[in-house]
């Protein structure tokens, strides 16, 4: 009923996928960061030069 074999079997191919996630996730909020720190140092030399 229960494969353990199966189960080990598959764990190489879950591992990799969670990792795969982690590094797609982790992309994200580095570019969601790098994109939020663009405007707001436009807008520090904006309000400098008034």
């Amino acid at each position: 009923m229960f494969d353990i074999n199966a189960l080990l079997n598959s764990l190489p191919y879950m591992g990799k996928g969670m990792l795969g996630i982690f590094v797609v996730t982790s992309l994200i909020v580095l570019v969601v960061n790098a994109l939020n720190n663009i405007p707001e140092k436009k807008e520090n030399k904006n309000r400098e030069e008034k």
